[in-house]
C-alpha cells in the first residue's frame, strides 16, 4: 500500500551533502531530523536515470538513452532565480508499507507557478519481484518516479551489502564510502565486474548520520557515461545524492538525480527528497527482502 500525502514547506536551507571536517573524529553527525541546517551547508547536486521494467540487462541501457535524448529536444522551463533554498516548495509524502520506508519530493513551487510533472514508473513492490540493476539481480529497483521533461529521477533499491567493501556484520563500523562503494558496485545494467560498475561512477563525498537512533551514509557522486559513441563529450555526466539505510541484512538507499548541467536549478530540492528518507517500523503489509528471494510473481 503506498500513500501520499501533500504538505507545504519552506525552504531557508537545505541539508548538504558535504561533510564538514571537525564534527567528530568518525566523520558520522548526530542530530535531529528538525535541525538540519546546522550541521551541513548547503550545496547542490543533481542527477539522471531512468526506469521501466526490464527483460535483459540492455533495457537500463535503452531508458538512459530515451532519457538523455528528451532531455537534449526539450528545455525546463524553470524559474531564474538562482538558489530554490529560498523558493516555497509544496511537497508530497510517499509511503510505501510493502518495503517499510518513507520520502517526500517536490510538486510545485506556487510562487513561480511551476509543476513538477512526475510519473511513477515503477510502483513499490516486493524485492523478489523487482527490476535487477545488474546481472547478478543483488540490486532491484523497488519503486522509481521519473520527470521526463525536467529531467528528474528518484529510485529506490534494496540489495544486500557486497563483503568486499562492507566486511564487518557490525554496521557501526561501516565507513560511509564504503557504504557508497558497496551500492554502486552493483549498480550497472552492463555483464562487468564490480570494479569496472565503480569505475563508471565518481564518489565526491561521504557521510554517516545518526537519526532517532538508526544510522543513515549521504553521499554524493557522478556517473560519466556517453549516450552514445558518436558523443564522446568530456562534461556528459549526471550527478546523484543518496541515502542508505541498513535493515535485516539489506541496504535500503533512495537516489536522486539529473543531468550535471542541471543541478544548480533542482539540486537543492533533490538533496530535500534525499535527507527525508526514513525507514519504517514494519506494518503487516511488509515483505522483508530475503522472503521468496527468487520469486517472480
Amino acid at each position: 500500500m503506498v500513500v501520499l500525502s501533500p504538505s507545504l514547506l519552506l525552504l531557508p536551507t537545505l541539508p548538504s551533502f558535504r561533510h564538514e571536517p571537525g564534527s567528530n573524529g568518525s566523520g558520522m553527525l548526530s542530530h535531529n531530523y528538525s535541525n538540519y541546517s546546522t550541521k551541513f551547508h548547503q550545496k547542490t547536486t543533481l542527477c539522471c536515470s531512468v526506469a521501466s521494467k526490464p527483460t535483459s540487462p540492455n533495457v537500463l541501457w535503452r531508458r538512459d538513452l530515451l532519457l538523455l535524448a528528451l532531455s537534449s529536444s526539450l528545455s525546463t522551463h524553470f524559474p531564474s532565480s538562482g538558489c530554490l533554498a529560498a523558493e516555497d516548495v509544496r511537497m508530497t509524502s510517499l509511503v510505501d508499507e510493502i518495503n517499510a520506508y518513507t520520502y517526500s519530493y517536490p510538486v510545485e513551487l506556487p510562487s513561480k507557478k511551476f509543476l513538477f510533472k512526475w510519473v511513477e514508473s515503477r510502483k513499490p513492490e516486493r524485492y523478489s519481484s523487482a527490476a535487477p540493476l545488474s546481472p547478478d539481480a543483488r540490486l532491484r529497483i523497488v519503486s522509481e518516479r521519473v520527470d521526463i521533461v525536467d529531467n528528474l529521477i528518484i529510485s529506490v533499491s534494496i540489495g544486500p551489502p557486497n563483503v568486499q567493501f562492507l566486511k564487518s556484520k557490525d554496521k557501526k563500523t561501516w565507513a560511509a564510502k564504503d557504504v557508497a562503494d558497496s551500492v554502486l558496485s552493483d549498480k550497472s545494467a552492463l555483464r562487468v565486474t564490480s570494479s569496472q560498475r565503480m569505475s563508471e561512477s565518481s564518489v565526491l563525498d561521504a557521510h554517516a548520520s545518526e537519526i532517532d537512533g538508526e544510522l543513515y551514509w549521504y553521499y554524493e557522486y557522478l556517473v560519466r557515461k556517453s549516450p552514445t559513441k558518436s558523443a564522446q563529450e568530456a562534461n556528459l555526466y549526471r550527478h546523484y545524492v543518496a541515502s542508505t539505510a541498513e535493515r535485516e541484512g539489506y541496504l535500503y538507499s533512495l537516489s536522486a538525480s539529473t543531468l550535471s548541467k542541471e543541478w544548480t536549478k533542482m539540486g537543492p530540492l533533490l538533496e530535500q527528497t534525499v535527507a527525508s528518507f526514513r525507514l519504517l517500523p514494519p506494518t503487516d503489509n511488509y515483505v522483508p527482502p530475503y522472503k521468496d528471494p527468487w520469486r517472480f510473481w
